[in-house]
């Protein structure tokens, strides 16, 4: 079984914030003046740009380190079906490659359900969100 540098805990913080971000949709009515209380709070699933939790997101995948962005570009990717457990090695030498001079968060950020995706990855490793079982590669 494939050991990730990155601890489910962390890629389950990623599900949770991703999850909230992909709610959003695009501005359907950008000069909207009315009252929140008389529009039921609608323009609050209105992606503006602004979003605090985008930027959340953004801030704690900077953070990590390279492996472990790697990590998870690797994880969407088996979430996504581009390769099974069996071709981790490769999945993850491919994410190494393309990560390279490319922002990781941008990239994830830009992946529809990323927190589906991250999840369905955790689950074909047969971790969940806040397992302890894993440990660094070396």
């Amino acid at each position: 079984m494939p050991e990730l540098t990155i601890s489910p805990e962390k890629v389950g913080f990623l599900i949770e914030k991703a999850r909230e971000f992909d709610v959003k949709e695009a501005a359907v009515d950008p000069d909207s003046g009315s009252n929140g209380v008389d529009d039921d709070m609608i323009d609050i699933l209105e992606d503006d740009g602004t979003d605090p939790v985008m930027r959340e997101i953004a801030g704690f995948i900077d953070a990590l380190s390279e492996d472990e962005q790697v990590d998870l570009i690797a994880l969407m990717r088996l979430g996504r079906g581009d390769g099974s457990i069996e071709e981790w090695t490769e999945l993850r030498r491919e994410a190494a490659r393309g990560h390279r001079g490319h922002n990781t968060a941008s990239y994830l950020l830009g992946e529809p359900m990323l927190g589906d995706l991250l999840a369905e990855g955790l689950d074909e490793l047969g971790l969940l969100p806040g397992d302890e079982g894993t440990t660094p590669i070396h």
